[in-house]
């Protein structure tokens, strides 16, 4: 009955085995590594689709935004913006807002980070057991010179069609937008929380830069 009910409502398995142990059934989904060889399958298609994107940056994240897996274009990337690499673990939305991360580097950091903390937020309220996510947002908003009133989810929020980051490089403005993909029909906690996120130039020198 509860699996029954937590699928008519679309109830993603991490939850769904949190229903179950609250109902006093053992979980019924696992949680399985990317490096596990259960998932060669799933491997397999995460490092075709980064190889194929080269040399656009490719990274693989969990549903935390700690980075699993990265192709040589992210590293290429990364290396455009010195001492990145001291923020760990890495993460991409921890880069965005640490002090010695991509933050000195973005142009239009507030409009970027005010986008990514409504979606943390969001995370955080669809999810209310997990306080991993409450305590990573926590840390977001600690971080020297983020708006008090980032604090509350923005109900009214009207985000726009479409937003890119805008990165100081030289004497340039490197611009990105990026995808996100996931496995539409994983069955397993890890993998159903994977996420494979592209960037792309949205102009042609910032093309030239990631190709040079």
């Amino acid at each position: 009955m509860v699996l029954r009910l937590a699928e008519t409502l679309q109830v993603p398995p991490r939850e769904r085995n949190a229903l179950l142990l609250a109902a006093g059934y053992a979980p019924a989904y696992r949680h399985t590594n990317l490096d596990a060889a259960e998932a060669v399958a799933a491997r397999q298609a995460v490092d075709l689709l980064m190889a194929q994107l080269e040399p656009y940056p490719v990274l693989v994240v969990d549903r935390y935004w700690n980075t699993l897996r990265m192709n040589a274009g992210a590293r290429r990337w990364f290396a455009f913006f010195p001492g990145c690499d001291s923020v760990s673990p890495h993460n991409g939305v921890r880069l965005v807002f640490h002090p010695q991360g991509l933050r000195p580097f973005i142009e239009n950091w507030e409009r970027v980070a005010a986008r990514l903390i409504q979606r943390v937020h969001r995370e955080a309220a669809a999810n209310p057991l997990d306080g991993r996510m409450k305590t990573f947002l926590e840390e977001l908003l600690s971080y020297p010179d983020v708006p008090s009133r980032w604090r509350m989810l923005d109900l009214d929020d009207s985000p726009p069609p479409f937003l890119t980051v805008d990165y100081k490089w030289k004497n340039s403005t490197l611009r990105l937008f990026s995808a996100l993909t996931t496995f539409g029909t994983a069955l397993d906690v890890a993998l159903q929380e994977l996420r494979i996120e592209s960037f792309f130039p949205a102009d042609e020198a910032t093309r030239a830069a990631l190709i040079s």
